[in-house]
């Protein structure tokens, strides 16, 4: 379905505010309803993003509608569709706003329902179920009010889908997380992997429904059939809402298990602490008294909370089968504590994963060696905190994921330093070096970065530099003099060494 096709639908009776032809050709993969002011993280490429526009004020700056559109066109939505019941129309800043940002814009009468543009959206992707008759389609009151009664009374999401499905036959769904763990599936359904679960996410054949509830794209969940014969779009959006609302309900778990962790995190972060105050703590997140433990570390660049940071690290560490205890501390850093000793390499192999589901955010994460009892947990936060730096440092845009086995190196030992000490160091080491507007000394600067890799030879490094050997002695000189180093010994060439390493 494309853009157009929607306003051919003199059902919902919507206007084309702005849009050319080319916008209006693109095609819709799916709809987001949303009122945050920037929902860029919760879309997905080629959504139509409806919204009613309550985070804007009349007396808003242009720059905060300015925001909202960039959001979008960033996310890649195909359109956006307003809604004019708040402000009695769609504002004209959104329209220039839209304009200026390439794009489209329709406005949803107040007498239209998203809902309706939603049904819309979905009958013409999944079969032209609309000639049939809406009510047999929908799903029926008595089943209606049992998952309602399911849900009251804490019933999994196996039962949800089960159930939800048992009138139309109960054909194969699953329940995935954002990474493709089958988090429920119906008893026609057969396993998934992981793996295989991503790539049902990522193709187009079936049918998938986002799971609408608060949470980061790391925390998403997706409904999901293989066939859609028999599964029409109003039963699917009905049992969407019903899986929202059960994970409204585990959303509130997670966030009262995540106090509990955070309490953890401050004993293991007060040097007063010991195995005597740290074991119940680990008792009430669930972990033994008994290690070994690992501690990871997790962030993402930009604005991004704690809490998202958080989500990925839960997403990551569900998929082991080792229990766990994630906290979201305040600056943005999610840590968790796990049990048992796996190594890091199966977290590092899911951080591209990861990475997929949220594929704007530069998400870092360190891990510290396994500790044997309670009382190595506060060395553990150490490493992990400092694993995460050295990711953040070595790749400041991009995911990464990093432990303490991976710090062999020097580069990797100092990235884990804090910037402004870096800074410092190599600042007081290579002095004048460093003076970018000096021709020659940004000369001097290349022929000791070439000298240190060549080990100290001369004839490699006039080789390498296309001089004579004389010059490069002379040079070499000369960046002894401005250091006060003596390239001849050692330390001093470990000294510049490192220096280069930390600019």
């Amino acid at each position: 379905m494309h853009v157009e096709h929607l306003l051919q639908l003199e059902s919902l009776d919507l206007g084309l505010l702005w849009g050319d032809e080319r916008l209006l050709s693109r095609e819709i993969s799916g709809v987001t309803a949303t009122d945050l002011e920037d929902p860029a993280r919760f879309l997905q490429r080629g959504e139509v993003v409806l919204s009613g526009l309550v985070w804007w004020d009349p007396a808003d700056d242009p720059a905060k509608v300015d925001r909202f559109v960039s959001a979008l066109q960033s996310a890649g939505a195909a359109a956006l569709l307003a809604g004019e019941e708040t402000h009695g129309g769609v504002p004209d800043v959104l329209v220039d706003a839209c304009r200026a940002r390439q794009v489209t814009l329709i406005s949803v009468p107040a007498q239209t329902s998203f809902r309706a543009v939603t049904d819309a959206v979905y009958l013409r992707q999944w079969g032209d179920l609309s000639r049939r008759p809406t009510d047999h389609y929908a799903l029926p009151e008595n089943v209606r009010n049992e998952l309602s009664a399911l849900v009251g009374g804490g019933a999994g999401p196996d039962t949800l889908l089960d159930r939800a499905f048992a009138h139309l036959g109960t054909p194969a769904a699953y329940l995935l997380s954002s990474t493709g763990r089958t988090l429920a599936r119906t008893a026609s359904a057969p396993p998934l992997t992981a793996r295989q679960g991503a790539r049902c996410l990522r193709r187009s054949t079936g049918a998938t429904l986002r799971v609408e509830a608060e949470g980061s794209p790391y925390a998403a969940r997706h409904l999901h059939l293989p066939d859609i014969a028999g599964a029409p779009p109003r039963v699917l959006h009905e049992l969407a809402d019903v899986l929202a609302r059960h994970r409204q309900g585990t959303a509130r778990d997670e966030e009262a298990a995540r106090l509990r962790a955070r309490a953890l995190v401050s004993l293991m972060e007060s040097p007063a602490s010991d195995g005597g105050s740290l074991g119940p703590a680990l008792s009430v997140c669930g972990l033994p008294g008994r290690g070994p433990y690992e501690v990871v570390a997790a962030r993402l660049g930009g604005d991004e909370d704690a809490g998202t940071a958080a989500d990925a690290l839960a997403e990551a560490l569900h998929h082991g089968s080792r229990p766990f205890a994630v906290a979201a501390l305040d600056g943005g850093e999610a840590v968790a504590v796990v049990q048992g000793d796996a190594g890091p390499q199966a977290l590092s192999a899911l951080w591209p994963v990861l990475h997929a589901c949220h594929p704007g955010a530069a998400l870092h994460g360190g891990a510290g060696a396994a500790v044997r009892d309670p009382e190595g947990l506060r060395a553990g936060l150490v490493q992990a905190r400092y694993a995460l730096a050295a990711a953040g440092t070595e790749a400041p845009s991009a995911a990464r994921f990093t432990s303490m086995d991976d710090l062999t190196g020097l580069r990797a030992l100092l990235a884990g330093l804090p910037r402004d000490v870096r800074e410092v160091y190599s600042s007081r080491a290579l002095g004048p070096l460093l003076d970018g507007k000096d021709a020659s000394r940004r000369t001097l600067l290349e022929t000791l970065e070439v000298f240190l890799a060549h080990s100290g030879s001369w004839a490699r490094t006039a080789e390498a530099l296309h001089l004579h050997v004389n010059t490069v002695h002379y040079r070499v000189g000369r960046i002894e003099l401005l250091t006060g180093r003596d390239l001849s010994r050692l330390d001093h060439r470990l000294d510049l060494q490192a220096a280069l390493l930390c600019r």
